[in-house]
């Protein structure tokens, strides 16, 4: 079995027909159409309800994986040189109320994101139930010409994430969408509070880590420090080295540190 299985886990289907039956009662639906999907996605079974609901199931051992995961996020953190800033849930219900309150604040501030419908929990699993969005590419799908023409939009959109006290926490190819010409944000996790900089150097890092290998080191940069100054790019130079050890980037640290810093430089003898 592919590791990531063995971490997602599998839920029994009683108990998923507990939840679909929940979703169709809430619904006024006699009948529903559900559609699982294929995804590497560890921490929940994601599927489809009647083409119009994207829905979340996410179980006790999800929740023990996010643990999991959380602790490492935050050695990783502390090896960057500050305290671990990544919140972890307890329980599936909090997963998934968090998830739909970091998606409501950020359609409060004017970014893309599917549209949350309610979080709740059957039978001790927690369910979310967002917009459905039919047709749409990552990040990743991208061919690098048309990303080149996204990423400015990419940097701004992560500004005003930024700007409004907000933080991704999680920011990588799969969870930035193309849905019909606009860019969206999915998954975002819990940033402790008062960590708003440490955070925004973390997102700043790992959005230079998904776009280094398709458009370049310098390129990346170059956008970056558009939207961002010279204090939020070499916060982001800190985390770069932390945020190659995660399995889902692959990139050159060495590049982009060598990048970030010619232009902090250019950017203080300007300022002189």
């Amino acid at each position: 079995m592919d590791i990531r299985q063995l971490a997602r886990g599998t839920v029994e289907w009683s108990r998923i027909e507990r939840v679909v039956r929940t979703l169709a009662e809430r619904y006024g639906r006699e009948v529903v159409r559900v559609e699982f999907l294929e995804a590497d996605n560890w921490l929940s079974t994601p599927c489809v309800i009647d083409e119009e609901w994207f829905v979340k199931i996410v179980s006790r051992q999800n929740a023990a994986v996010h643990g999991l995961l959380t602790a490492g996020r935050n050695v990783g953190a502390f090896s960057s040189g500050t305290e671990g800033f990544f919140d972890r849930f307890d329980t599936p219900l909090q997963m998934v109320e968090h998830e739909f309150e970091a998606t409501v604040r950020m359609r409060e501030v004017g970014l893309n994101a599917p549209r949350p419908i309610e979080a709740f929990e059957v039978n001790g699993l927690g369910v979310l139930v967002l917009e459905y969005l039919p047709e749409f590419r990552t990040l990743e799908d991208l061919g690098a010409d048309e990303l080149r023409t996204r990423t400015p939009e990419l940097f701004d959109m992560l500004a005003r994430l930024h700007a409004h006290g907000l933080a991704h926490g999680d920011l990588r190819g799969e969870n930035i969408l193309l849905c019909e010409d606009d860019l969206y944000f999915i998954d975002a996790t819990r940033i402790r509070e008062s960590y708003e900089r440490e955070a925004r150097g973390y997102d700043l890092a790992c959005a230079l880590a998904v776009l280094e290998p398709r458009i370049g080191a310098r390129e990346t940069v170059r956008h970056a420090s558009a939207v961002y100054d010279s204090v939020d790019l070499l916060s982001a130079r800190e985390f770069l080295d932390f945020v190659s050890l995660r399995p889902d980037h692959e990139f050159d640290s060495t590049q982009l540190r060598s990048e970030v810093e010619k232009v902090v430089e250019l950017s203080e003898l300007g300022d002189r």
